[in-house]
């Protein structure tokens, strides 16, 4: 099989677990399908928020109704407050109030009298704005790391020399999520580092454990037994980085007015 080949299965199979990824995670907006008089509109409810009032647009959305947000801070036992949708530039929009830095608000919507995730409320948490200059490089890098790691793992199981591209994959890797990773950390929430000892951000950690099995396939690369812990790290990057991004990431104690990490 030529390394063609095998580049085009590797893209294709990061690109899968990148928009699974995506699309699964707690910042991927919320979809709900409203019904008004026999028509359903598809609506997007955004999750994530930054450091300035968040506006949910009803898109689509006919102007002969009425529409409602009710939100409260998250986790609180708040009463809910509750704003009225208004009518500008040709779309329903509602004003949630920007949060200290990865502060949560819970909210759901009224159409025309009807509750919308009521039960389960859409859950948005607000940071500061990532600059680009940091945060392209750190997700090319990531995905770069995730492509890497598959062609790796697809030398390996047709016996051709993986050994370049295991070392490439681990530098990518330190690169992406250990280097330009605390940085957006530190310009999204303020820490450098939210995972294993200091706090239970899985993103911090899934990209920790990754990265130590990494380390362990490049320190045994003379074991007879070395495509079989190479197998294993790629699996598990496979595995934990089909986990939801930030999720159990950063959030603001509105008890303490503290972050917690």
């Amino acid at each position: 099989m030529k390394k063609s080949v095998y580049w085009l299965l590797a893209i294709v199979i990061t690109l899968v677990l990148s928009v699974y990824q995506r699309m699964t995670g707690p910042t991927y907006p919320m979809k709900v399908t409203v019904e008004l008089n026999g028509e359903s509109y598809k609506i997007k409810l955004p999750r994530s928020g930054v450091q300035h009032d968040e506006m949910v647009m009803l898109k689509g959305i006919p102007s002969d109704i009425q529409a409602q947000t009710h939100y409260r801070r998250y986790p609180s036992a708040d009463e809910y407050t509750t704003a009225d949708f208004v009518w500008k530039d040709g779309v329903w929009q509602a004003a949630l109030p920007v949060q200290p830095v990865a502060g949560k608000l819970q909210y759901y919507i009224t159409v025309d009298g009807k509750d919308y995730l009521k039960d389960e409320p859409v859950v948005i948490r607000f940071r500061n704005d990532v600059p680009e200059s940091i945060l392209i490089p750190h997700i090319l890098l990531m995905f770069g790391a995730m492509l890497f790691a598959v062609y790796t793992f697809l030398l390996v199981m047709t016996h051709k020399d993986y050994k370049r591209w295991l070392k490439i994959t681990v530098a990518t890797l330190f690169v992406g999520g250990f280097i330009l990773g605390p940085l957006v950390q530190h310009a999204a929430f303020g820490p450098w580092w939210a995972g294993f000892p200091y706090g239970t951000d899985l993103t911090d950690n899934k990209t920790l454990i990754s990265f130590l099995f990494f380390v362990a396939a490049l320190a045994t690369l003379k074991w007879k037994y070395n495509k079989w812990v190479v197998c294993l790290a790629v699996l598990l990057m496979i595995v934990i980085f089909s986990i939801p991004h930030s999720a159990y990431g950063s959030e603001y104690d509105y008890t303490t007015q503290q972050l917690k990490k």
